[in-house]
């Protein structure tokens, strides 16, 4: 990557910006001041001309800034490059040419292939090495080849019995003093074992108990991520997140448990049960708020099947039914997963104009909060809309 090529890239988000303002008016004319909603009809149009996606993930980071530090992917260099009206990145720097820049085609190499070459080469084999070893001499003890010649200096002499005894008495010594000397590690490790037994005496004599969840009135798996905090007398509460579909484990040798049951969709519900006599499995029916449901399912309505005039009636329909359902006060917020912008509050009309404006980008709205008031009118929604990339994983 060269200075140039970040030049080009700027050059390229200009060109993006450009071709996007021909057909729409955002909140700004600057891309880099767009959020929220101008994203989503961006990321649309992206597909719609380019038929590719750039998360809001990427776009926050190529976008928001400005220069960039590093450049994106090849792909999405090509994506943009296609969207600005030319054949690629590479098509795009050829008639962007700065003064005195030369353009070969291994700029159009990317990073992968780059470092597959690196390796190629760091795995040419090396010419075998030699080494010279030093040669091993052996010496001989000159051999007596007088073998009638007798010494009396070396005769052999017969052991005394007292020394015989000695050495059976010094050959028993350290038996004595392995026990004396091991004796502190092996009191240590007696000691370990049993601070283990009691450390873990939770786990060793606790059961596990399974909790799944179903819909009281449809009799299927609820729709929602529950939260289900264990309250325990003298504690703080503990709090669990069950995925939809999922059962709840969980581990104890008390024997009572106390849990709070609640999901955007349904009824908060209490639970305790007596654990002495109690099933190793039990299934738990939550009734579901009808209030709350219906505001979520005509938040992501389709209406684009329908001719356009059907269409236009359907959107109409469903925004009388948005009103009706939430409070004029109500106060509503949109999470993102970035470091740059976390969440954005809306107030009632603006959400409904983004959720009655028909995009694919509805299909992944996911509603992590709703409350009601006494009335039943809704009073609080907080919602996200995930990325294609975060719906992959």
């Amino acid at each position: 990557m060269t200075d140039l090529d970040i030049l080009h890239f700027e050059q390229l988000k200009r060109d993006v910006q450009a071709q996007y303002l021909k057909e729409y008016t955002p909140s700004y004319d600057d891309i880099s001041k767009w959020k929220g909603i101008d994203i989503i009809y961006f990321q649309e149009d992206l597909r719609k001309k380019a038929k590719g996606n750039i998360s809001e993930k990427s776009f926050y980071t190529y976008f928001k800034t400005s220069p960039v530090t590093k450049l994106p992917r090849i792909d999405m260099l090509n994506l943009l490059s296609i969207y600005a009206g030319y054949d690629s990145w590479y098509e795009f720097k050829k008639q962007h040419l700065f003064a005195g820049e030369l353009l070969t085609d291994d700029d159009d190499l990317s990073d992968e292939e780059i470092k597959e070459l690196e390796k190629t080469v760091s795995n040419f084999p090396e010419l075998p090495k030699t080494e010279i070893l030093p040669q091993k001499i052996e010496f001989k003890a000159p051999e007596n080849t007088d073998l009638q010649k007798s010494i009396s200096e070396n005769q052999i002499v017969n052991q005394k019995p007292e020394l015989s005894q000695n050495l059976n008495s010094e050959a028993s010594k350290p038996k004595k003093n392995f026990f004396r000397k091991n004796a502190w590690a092996i009191v240590t490790s007696i000691l370990i074992i049993i601070t283990g037994i009691l450390g873990f005496k939770d786990e060793i004599f606790s059961k596990t108990y399974k909790y799944c969840f179903t819909d009281a009135d449809r009799g299927v798996g609820v729709i929602n991520t529950l939260e289900i905090k264990v309250i325990k007398e003298n504690e703080s509460p503990i709090l669990f997140k069950i995925k939809p579909g999922e059962c709840f484990y969980y581990s104890t040798k008390d024997k009572n448990l106390k849990m709070q049951i609640s999901a955007p969709f349904y009824e908060y519900l209490e639970v305790n049960r007596s654990l002495e006599n109690a099933p190793d499995e039990e299934m738990i029916e939550l009734k579901p708020d009808d209030y709350k449901m219906a505001a979520y399912y005509f938040s992501i309505k389709d209406v684009t099947g329908a001719p356009k005039e059907e269409q236009l009636a359907l959107i109409k329909q469903k925004r009388n039914q948005l009103e009706n359902l939430i409070s004029n006060n109500a106060v509503i917020y949109q999470v993102y997963d970035n470091n740059t912008y976390g969440i954005e509050r809306l107030d009632k009309q603006k959400y409904i104009t983004l959720v009655t404006t028909p995009t694919t980008s509805l299909k992944n709205l996911s509603v992590i909060e709703m409350k009601k008031d006494s009335k039943g009118k809704i009073i609080s929604i907080k919602f996200k809309i995930a990325t294609t990339d975060e719906k992959n994983k």
